[in-house]
């Protein structure tokens, strides 16, 4: 006969519904006790029926994680932290990639609120009325994205971009140059107006260039207009389009860092493999996964478990000095 609840219960020492809370809600359970219950479980093979579950409590302990783009190397830190945390409560992950489009990115959304307990959207593409429209339909977290009303994650790329600006100028350069992604990105917008005010306190021009497809096809398309335009130095929306534009920049016999410095976002695994070693604006990539996960299962538990009201969490970025910039030649 297959295990159940109440064999686990008595074994552990413990009432059905400590096992049942150390299953469906484990943050709620004393450690001591839920390791107990745990051990116990695995030793008579107990697994429990997610379908049953689900029918009981009206949860499917699923959550969806839609991404602008899977293989941007933004992303798969993000994903597998967030992962990480929702098994630890005991929820599975179901991850969509949008491909950029907010047609898709709609369609996934309604396609997983009827499968799913709430949703993070990371960077989405959609304007900010269709998301109000989505969010009657299921719990949302946001990450890097600000809406009124909402719980977003951000990651303060604006506090990356006044850095790296200071650096630039710190380096001797008075011509900047900025490359934007796609047009409904926040992180477009907080890097633009970031940079714009840095740039006017220590006295840089800075041309903003965009918007840019956020890949080494975007960097690469920008190549030419950057060599032209007579900067010394250029802050990309990210560690792809940086590499496309270094890659773009050579063809052109322009050398990086020794007449452009560059710098990416992201701090991304092909940015240090790379040559030159990218300059780039780090990005708490994980600690914004671990995050989300946290808030969207509180904002899913609502008040009466004393969920926190919605609120906005900005994570701190970093600048991480590496070979794409140097001091602007004299010549």
């Amino acid at each position: 006969m297959a295990v159940t609840i109440r064999d686990v219960a008595r074994a552990s020492g413990v009432h059905v519904s400590t096992v049942s809370r150390t299953f469906s809600a484990p943050h709620l359970v004393n450690a001591e006790t839920r390791t107990r219950v745990l051990a116990v479980a695995e030793g008579l093979g107990y697994r429990p029926n997610r379908a049953a579950r689900a029918l009981t409590t009206g949860r499917t302990h699923n959550l969806g994680l839609i991404v602008a783009d899977i293989a941007n190397p933004f992303f798969p830190p993000l994903i597998k932290a967030a992962q990480a945390q929702a098994r630890e409560r005991d929820y599975h992950v179901f991850v969509a990639d949008t491909d950029e489009d907010p047609l898709l990115e709609q369609e996934l959304i309604e396609t997983l609120c009827k499968q799913v307990d709430g949703v993070l959207l990371c960077s989405p593409r959609l304007s900010n009325r269709v998301i109000e429209r989505l969010r009657a339909q299921v719990p949302f977290v946001v990450v890097n994205r600000r809406l009124k009303g909402l719980t977003t994650v951000l990651m303060d790329v604006g506090q990356g971009a006044g850095v790296a600006v200071e650096h630039v100028a710190g380096l001797g350069h008075r011509r900047m140059a900025l490359l934007t992604g796609p047009q409904s990105s926040w992180t477009s917008e907080e890097m633009a107006a970031a940079a714009t005010l840095a740039a006017r306190e220590r006295d840089i021009e800075l041309v903003v260039m965009g918007p840019n497809e956020p890949t080494e096809h975007g960097g690469l398309a920008a190549a030419h207009a950057v060599a032209a335009s007579g900067v010394t130095a250029v802050l990309c929306y990210n560690d792809l389009v940086a590499l496309g534009l270094i890659e773009g920049l050579r063809e052109r016999g322009v050398d990086v860092p020794g007449d452009v410095s560059v710098i990416g976002v992201d701090d991304s695994l092909p940015g240090r493999l790379s040559r030159p070693k990218l300059t780039t604006i780090t990005m708490p990539t994980a600690a914004a996964g671990r995050m989300a996960v946290d808030l969207l299962l509180a904002t899913i538990a609502g008040p009466a478990a004393g969920a926190p009201p919605r609120t906005t969490v900005r994570l701190e970025t970093g600048l991480l000095i590496r070979e794409s910039t140097q001091r602007v030649s004299s010549s």
